[in-house]
């Protein structure tokens, strides 16, 4: 297996330094390359090229499962965990779409604030104003929706939290993070979208504890990106995450 490392990376590091690295000799490495190749190694480089077309027809959104059916439909005869195993050592991942995932529902809201805002996010210096919203990540363990609370003066993230579903607590602990990591001013906005996570009881109850004035885009301009989302714009570009 090292030598087909050192073979693969011939054309970015220097020959002598891998095998070096690597504990092995120079001479030995062109011994192994002068050696005619096995059946089953001229067998896979064959099969790689059938299995980079595939993958090529796919626009690369194809995993080793699917590559493997493609495959079995033009008449291979090989099992799924050699395909695995060779796109795997080519470096070949299914690349992953999209998906569009809803994160704003005013339906349920209950209070809803007037726009304080007013889409005035050169609100001056630090703890006049606060941003919430809430946006999904692809992890290794699924879809996580994540709620972060951007403080609009210093544009500093001062709260966030992920959960495994929209509920209250999410937009919750990410507010009480941030209202933990900066004193604000009596009478500071706390502005979000018509989600009904912002307009839960729970939420109105943390803003009259700490004297903010509770602020929300209008109908219909939550949830979209900009242009279409201007209200809550400056939250909604951290990243350039999806909206």
């Amino acid at each position: 297996m090292r030598f087909v490392f050192i073979r693969r990376h011939e054309a970015e590091f220097r020959i002598t330094s891998m095998c070096r690295v690597l504990s092995v000799t120079r001479q030995g490495y062109h011994a192994w390359r002068r050696r005619p190749r096995g059946v089953r190694s001229r067998s896979d480089a064959a099969l790689l090229v059938a299995i980079r077309a595939s993958h090529h027809h796919s626009r690369r959104s194809y995993g080793s499962p699917r590559v493997w059916r493609h495959l079995q439909r033009q008449g291979y005869r090989v099992s799924e965990k050699r395909v695995a195993r060779l796109m795997a050592q080519d470096g070949m991942r299914s690349k992953r779409s999209k998906r569009f995932r809803i994160t704003t529902d005013s339906r349920t809201t209950k209070v809803v604030h007037e726009n304080v805002l007013a889409r005035d996010f050169a609100v001056g210096p630090p703890g006049r104003a606060l941003a919430g919203d809430i946006t999904y990540l692809w992890t290794g363990e699924g879809w996580l929706y994540l709620a972060v609370v951007l403080e609009i003066g210093s544009r500093r993230v001062l709260g966030w939290s992920f959960r495994e579903t929209l509920e209250a607590e999410l937009v919750i602990n990410a507010l009480d993070m941030a209202l933990g990591m900066r004193p604000l001013k009596p009478g500071a906005i706390c502005h979000s979208d018509r989600g009904s996570q912002y307009g839960s009881q729970d939420i109105q109850s943390m803003i009259e504890r700490y004297h903010l004035r509770g602020s929300m885009s209008r109908k219909d301009n939550c949830g979209t990106s900009p242009p279409g989302g201007w209200d809550n714009a400056v939250v909604e570009w951290i990243e350039g995450w999806p909206a």
